[in-house]
């Protein structure tokens, strides 16, 4: 007879208005009925989940990254290039990387796949330095994410589509340096996205033809247009037929170097995964098969 697992999940308490914290009742309760042990640790930060994540990992645990795309991104970085197996309850707003993967949040379809589905090779980001899952971005969108992390009236979705409008009409085109596998491309435009997963920013298909096992990384960039042409672009990314558009290129590669060629004194920042780690120039590198997690 097979030994239950050994879970410990690492909650964000404020993602999805706590719904993180009340989503794991009932899974709890579920995987603790089929005989498996389930710790519970409430992150006080990005640091203390990867902490936690490495710790419970190191222990032979299962871990579980339960919140949004920056808890789970957080949580699946710290296990990245190691053989922990890791586990996503999808509890945010976004739930990018969950959706690519198909992981559902219904405790009752999600828990047999945490107890007894065999772990899945994904590739992973590997940006400046820090491990990330789904993909890294520049442009209108990181400002959109920095808008909305500053609003202190609104919550969730609502201050990110204030912060976006507030992005669009200040936006003003960027010169971009783009070096793909060695290849330089200068553009001038909205945004540059390095895509692991083809999800991000609450559901926009950013990138419908990415794939997390394929080794590669789909480039996609926004170039320059109307500001009328680009809410349009934005009202197609749902459905992901954006990419029909010439004003839309996707290339793919291996490394990704994003700069900002000019003017000088201009700066912008990069997101990953829903957070924002820094400014331009950024390098992503994909990381083959660097994360086992159970997806269907």
């Amino acid at each position: 007879m097979t030994t239950p697992r050994a879970f410990t999940a690492i909650v964000n308490p404020a993602a999805g208005g706590s719904a993180s914290a009340s989503s794991m009742i009932p899974l709890a309760r579920l995987l603790r009925e089929a005989g498996a042990e389930v710790a519970v640790e409430y992150s006080r930060g990005l640091d203390h989940a990867h902490t936690v994540a490495r710790d419970a990992a190191a222990a032979g645990r299962v871990v579980l990254g339960v919140g949004g795309d920056g808890m789970v991104g957080c949580v699946g970085g710290a296990l990245a290039g190691t053989d922990a197996v890791f586990g996503i309850v999808p509890a945010g707003r976004g739930n990018d990387f969950a959706r690519q993967l198909g992981v559902p949040s219904d405790p009752e379809r999600l828990a047999p796949l945490l107890l007894d589905g065999e772990p899945r090779a994904v590739d992973a980001i590997e940006a400046n330095g820090t491990p990330v899952l789904g993909s890294v971005y520049a442009g209108v969108d990181a400002v959109a994410n920095a808008n909305a992390n500053k609003t202190r009236l609104l919550r969730g979705s609502a201050a990110y589509y204030v912060g976006a409008l507030r992005a669009i009409v200040s936006w003003r085109a960027a010169d971009y340096r783009v070096i793909v596998d060695g290849e330089e491309h200068r553009r001038e435009g909205y945004t540059v996205v390095a895509a692991n997963s083809g999800y991000y920013g609450f559901g926009k298909h950013i990138a419908p033809d990415a794939r997390v096992d394929d080794g590669l990384l789909d480039v996609v960039l926004v170039r320059d247009a109307s500001r009328m042409l680009f809410f349009a672009v934005m009202r197609e990314l749902e459905a992901g037929t954006h990419v029909r558009r010439p004003q839309v290129e996707v290339l793919r590669g291996r490394e990704v170097r994003i700069e900002l060629a000019g003017p000088p004194g201009r700066t912008l920042p990069y997101g990953a995964d829903g957070e924002l780690p820094g400014v331009l120039p950024v390098t992503a590198k994909v990381m083959p098969g660097a994360l086992r997690v159970l997806a269907p």
